[in-house]
């Protein structure tokens, strides 16, 4: 495509799982007496919010309108997860307080750019919270021009099912970013954009594209889809749809860190369709955005600045001015 529409416009609605990523940088200089383990000491603390919460800043970020749907606990990880998505302007949080959880957090050692170690702390909302949100969500369905629906397995979408149903019947697109082997669950969506270890999960191994390009569309097919959006890392992205197959090349560069990079795909896919592209369009876009958003550390966000320098770059490099 040309030019890069204007995003500004554009509502998405993002529910799902959120979860407060916290980082402990610092060096290592030695190894404990304790144990034969490196011991970090710590010179700086940083947060960022994860999960859906990472979805709906890329959104944001991008300089759409995104609106959360999402349940936390009533913590002080919590409030630090509102107060850190409230800093954007065009991002409307509403998040469920359940106080017979905890908040999620995902606590990473990080020294010299090398992760040490992972630490979770994580716990399923209750019943109750769960329905709010689901009549949360028929609220502000007429809002949104396309749903998100970004599941890591937490429990915040139990009625995510109910949730496809609703959208597609209100003519909203639901793009789905799925979690475990029952995707029974997602059918009926717009679009499913598993990862490649998350789609061999479901469809089992293959040795050749052959073999792969059947797996997808037999999946596609049994699960009512418009389309499967399969994210295979250092080999790009291939999207299946009725009778078409499209594949986009990775954009070659230095990887510093790949998580949160699936949130940046799905944000982008979803911005650009809101914005009225289509979805060939859409998902060369959101190639580009997760080439330069993996080449940061952490959960990060890309802007739409960030793109049209990339596309200007890569033009110049083609030659094409």
């Amino acid at each position: 495509m040309s030019l890069l529409p204007k995003f500004n416009d554009a509502k998405v609605l993002v529910v799902g799982d959120v979860m407060l990523d916290r980082y402990w940088f610092g060096d290592v200089n030695r190894i404990s007496p304790e144990a034969p383990v490196p011991v970090l000491k710590v010179g700086r603390v940083e947060e960022r919010p994860g999960g859906a919460a990472n979805v709906a800043r890329n959104i944001a970020a991008l300089g759409a309108q995104a609106t959360l749907l999402s349940v936390v606990g009533d913590d002080e990880a919590g409030a630090c997860l509102e107060r850190l998505l409230n800093e954007h302007s065009n991002l409307t949080a509403l998040l469920h307080r359940d106080g017979s959880i905890s908040t999620i957090i995902k606590l990473r050692a990080i020294a010299r750019h090398q992760q040490l170690l992972r630490i979770d702390f994580e716990t399923s909302p209750s019943h109750e919270v769960l329905h709010a949100a689901l009549e949360d969500f028929r609220a502000r369905l007429p809002w949104a021009d396309v749903v998100i629906l970004s599941d890591y397995g937490k429990g915040g979408l139990a009625h995510i099912a109910e949730m496809i149903r609703l959208a597609r019947a209100a003519g909203k697109p639901v793009l789905v970013d799925p979690k475990g082997e029952d995707y029974a669950r997602y059918s009926g969506a717009t679009l499913l954009t598993p990862n490649r270890s998350e789609f061999r999960e479901v469809a089992g191994s293959w040795k050749t594209d052959a073999e792969f390009n059947a797996k997808a569309e037999k999946l596609r097919t049994e699960l009512h889809l418009d389309a499967l959006l399969v994210t295979r890392s250092e080999d790009g992205m291939s999207l299946y749809r009725a009778n078409e197959v499209l594949h986009e090349p990775t954009q070659t560069r230095e990887v510093f860190d790949v998580s949160g990079a699936g949130d940046t795909v799905i944000a982008t896919l979803a911005v650009m369709l809101a914005s009225g592209a289509d979805l060939p369009d859409a998902m060369r876009i959101a190639n580009r955005a997760a080439g330069i958003v993996v080449g940061k550390l952490g959960t990060a966000v890309v802007s739409r600045e960030e793109i049209v320098r990339d596309i200007s770059e890569g033009r110049r490099e083609k030659g094409e001015g």
